[in-house]
């Protein structure tokens, strides 16, 4: 008897949300929607992020907008740089250099919580979406300051920057730290 009251009260819970119906979308017109939100700019030496927020009020919506590509653009970081990480571990070996991994790990983690201040508002849009206001944003963050910023952090660690030098992860981030220079001086 209390298994089949229980099998009601559920059903009919579920019966009642299932009534309630969706929520309708929101009265943005799409012809107002940036076309850079819509299609991010691509480039191999910056990072992008687009992000939207509403709010009442016009400066928390922008940031709110902004905190939010800033932390799509940390994730993005993150990413390149466990790539970079495993690239390391392959060529360095798991089990004898455990401490050694163990260092740049850290460099890695140094470099992804503190990097970001090379970001900045690219494009931005506000606009009035029913009684709210609603920001867009552009964020953009150029990846040679995050990976000169991992070099430098490998380079205080001298038994760590030793090793790392006899590598091809090495190699291939000091190249790319200086094509981003090199891009910058023609710039």
């Amino acid at each position: 008897m209390r298994t089949m009251i229980c099998f009601l009260l559920i059903s009919t819970s579920f019966m009642l949300l299932g009534c309630s119906g969706t929520k309708p979308l929101q009265n943005v017109d799409t012809g107002d929607i940036p076309d850079w939100f819509v299609n991010i700019p691509k480039d191999p030496n910056i990072i992008y992020a687009a992000k939207t927020a509403t709010s009442q009020d016009l400066q928390l919506a922008f940031d709110k907008a902004t905190t939010d590509a800033r932390t799509e653009i940390g994730r993005q970081v993150e990413i390149k740089v466990e790539g970079l990480q495993k690239r390391f571990q392959e060529e360095t070996g798991t089990n004898a250099d455990a401490q050694l991994l163990d260092q740049f790990t850290q460099a890695n983690k140094t470099i992804v919580s503190t990097t970001l201040s090379g970001s900045r508002i690219t494009k931005q849009k506000q606009l009035e979406d029913g009684n709210q206001w609603r920001t867009y944003v552009l964020v953009e963050y150029p990846v040679g300051a995050a990976n000169e910023a991992l070099l430098q952090q490998i380079k205080k660690n001298e038994q760590l920057y030793t090793r790392f030098r006899a590598t091809q992860t090495f190699k291939e981030l000091e190249d790319e730290v200086k094509r981003v220079e090199e891009a910058k001086k023609q710039q």
